[in-house]
Formats: C-alpha cells, sequence, structure tokens
C-alpha cells in the first residue's frame, strides 16, 4: 500500500507538464537498501549492458550506466517486484497495469563532468504509446551542481520522436527523425524545470519529455539514481532499427502487448469488492 495517494493534481501536472516531482515516497529501509544493491553492481564484473561512459569520453570521473538489473541482482529485483513504484506509476499515468520495461542505474561520481545530452526517451525503445514512463528514484541530496536532471516542460506534447543523442558518442541510431532541438542555445525559449531531491524523493516523467542532465562537480557527494521504466495500457511492441542494446527481445507482434518474461506485468489493478474483473 502506497504511504499516501497520488493527488489529483500530481496526476494533472504529470499530464499537463509530462513531469511530476513526489517527495518522500520512499523509505530510508528502502534507499539503504538501494544504496547495497548500487555498489554491488558497481562492484560487479561489467556485462554487455554496462557503459562507463566518462572512460568512453575520455573524462575525469565515473559515470556509470547499467540495465536491466531486475534480471541479474537481487535487491534490483525485490525492488521490482515488492516496492511501491509500480503502483506510483501506474496512479501516475492512470494505468489500470503496468508492465516493467527495465530498470538503471545513472550514478555520476563526484568529480565527473560528463553531461547526459538533451533527449527524450521513447526513440531509443521499442515500444510506442503514451502510457510510458520513467521513475528516477534519488539515493542521494541531489542538486544543480551535482547532477539534477532538467526538464522542457510540455516536450511531450510536441507530437513527434525525435533522433535519439548518442550517451557514448558513438553514432549508432539510424531511424531517421528530426535533431533534438540546441535547448543550450535556446533555453529563453523553454520552460525549464528542475528539482532539487532528498533521498527518497523521486520524478515521474512521461517518455516523450525532453531532458538532460549536467555533469556532478561536487567534489563531496555522490549522485546515485535508481530509475525504473513503466509501460502502461496502451504501450505496444514497436520493433525498429537502432534501438539501445538490450537483452534478446520476446517474440510479440509489432502492436501487440509487452506482456512477457521480459517485460512482465509487474502490477494490476484490483477490481472493487463486489465488482467483475
Amino acid at each position: 500500500m502506497l504511504k499516501r495517494h497520488i493527488t489529483q493534481e500530481e496526476k494533472d501536472q504529470y499530464e499537463k507538464d509530462g513531469v511530476v516531482c513526489l517527495r518522500g515516497l520512499f523509505d530510508s529501509k528502502v534507499i539503504d537498501e538501494m544504496r547495497v544493491g548500487a555498489e554491488q553492481c558497481l562492484a560487479a564484473p561489467p556485462s554487455d549492458l554496462t557503459m562507463e561512459i566518462a572512460d568512453i569520453k575520455k573524462a575525469e570521473g565515473r559515470f556509470f550506466f547499467d540495465t536491466f538489473l531486475w534480471l541479474r541482482n537481487d535487491i534490483c529485483r525485490k525492488f521490482v517486484h515488492e516496492s511501491d513504484a509500480a503502483e506510483i506509476a501506474a496512479s501516475v499515468m492512470r494505468s489500470r497495469k503496468v508492465n516493467i520495461f527495465f530498470d538503471q542505474w545513472l550514478i555520476k561520481e563526484p568529480g565527473t563532468a560528463v553531461e547526459t545530452p538533451w533527449h527524450h526517451d521513447l526513440p531509443y525503445w521499442p515500444v510506442l504509446g503514451d502510457h510510458i514512463c520513467t521513475l528516477w528514484l534519488a539515493l542521494d541530496l541531489v542538486t544543480a551542481d551535482s547532477g539534477a536532471v532538467e526538464y522542457v516542460r510540455g516536450s511531450h506534447r510536441w507530437g513527434q520522436r525525435l533522433k535519439p543523442a548518442s550517451f557514448s558518442g558513438a553514432t549508432k541510431f539510424s531511424e531517421a527523425l528530426p535533431k533534438v532541438p540546441d535547448i543550450e542555445a535556446e533555453r529563453s525559449k523553454h520552460d525549464i524545470v528542475s528539482y532539487d531531491l532528498e533521498p527518497g524523493d523521486c520524478t515521474i516523467h512521461h517518455g516523450l519529455l525532453v531532458h538532460h542532465a549536467p555533469g556532478n562537480v561536487r567534489s563531496d557527494r555522490r549522485r546515485r539514481a535508481y530509475v525504473t521504466r513503466w509501460a502502461g495500457d496502451n504501450a505496444v511492441f514497436h520493433p525498429h532499427d537502432g534501438i539501445q542494446h538490450m537483452p534478446p527481445l520476446p517474440d510479440i507482434p509489432a502492436g501487440g502487448p509487452l506482456d512477457s518474461e521480459l517485460w512482465p506485468v509487474i502490477w494490476r489493478e484490483q477490481p472493487e469488492p463486489g465488482g467483475t474483473a
């Protein structure tokens, strides 16, 4: 059961802005467990889904990027299946069920100047639909100088998918799409919002919301984010070339629901007592 209900105002803000900040929904026990999970994954031998982005860009610091952790780490698996994250995502999206799409570490250690480029998420993935979101959970105090994410409010309603920017600097996304606008050059034209986060706070943003994150220029503070990606009622499989590297994809027809071993349903709305399923 959620620590508190997601309010109508929060749901409306997500629909209007494409992002909402939810304070204190994950308690210190969850945060402590996920910090242990972060250290386990940082110390584990790299998989073909792991990227050390600072190394790739020959930059100082460490920007650790890894995905589908719940398939191979018990702490991440417990979070996906037992935490409130799935129900929170479903409530914000007003979805009757949610599938886990994947989970991810985005960890910027102190002194990591590498920025996350302006992008939106959906074109990286083999999925389409309005019910696709990211829950970005802070395990540390997050501020502008330690890598707080910036979001272009309302950009999920621009009505177009944009060409993915490569995190590693390699050109590998081949889908013919318009480029992401040069947000930095035209910041005054956009409604940009960012949130300082305490451990246990999270944001939820839409799969088409344009966003980026600066580096962590602090010398005294880590920026550990555990990110879960969720797909709801109208999300469908959309295979195409040039997607983010993933495990072997399930045998699902294009346009079909995601329900599968790789993308299982984690939460489903229960009928009211006396009602029907």
